[in-house]
């Protein structure tokens, strides 16, 4: 009986570590993949805020974020102008968003099934 016990926990603890490791994978490529969209996809009247996108590993897993972090706001959701009116936003993080999220949840689905 207690030679199933250990049995079963390092089964466990391996199955824990394959998911760890497929799961940093995941994000690593993931935030990549994030960093090139909004790359391509900001708005470049400078190229200077589009070529600022950048990815910072953290204890927790990765940010991403731009350097010109200033403008992030005014260009997603727009702002008003000198002399009055408004400038209307371009979306172009909450698409990015939302691809990552979708994509980090196939590639988890398929690390599992690949590992089971």
């Amino acid at each position: 009986m207690f030679d199933l016990d250990i049995e079963i926990a390092k089964t466990l603890a391996q199955y824990t570590q394959e998911i760890q490791e497929a799961l940093e994978e995941a994000t690593d490529k993931i935030t990549l993949e994030t960093v090139k969209y909004l790359k391509a996809t900001s708005p470049t009247r400078t190229h200077k805020y589009s070529k600022a996108w950048i990815r910072k590993k953290t204890d927790n897993g990765y940010i991403i974020h731009n350097k010109r972090y200033y403008l992030t706001h005014l260009l997603e959701h727009g702002h008003a102008k000198r002399g009055g009116g408004r400038v209307l936003g371009i979306k172009h993080i909450e698409p990015a968003e939302q691809k990552a999220i979708d994509a980090f949840e196939q590639e988890l689905r398929r690390a599992i099934d690949d590992i089971r």
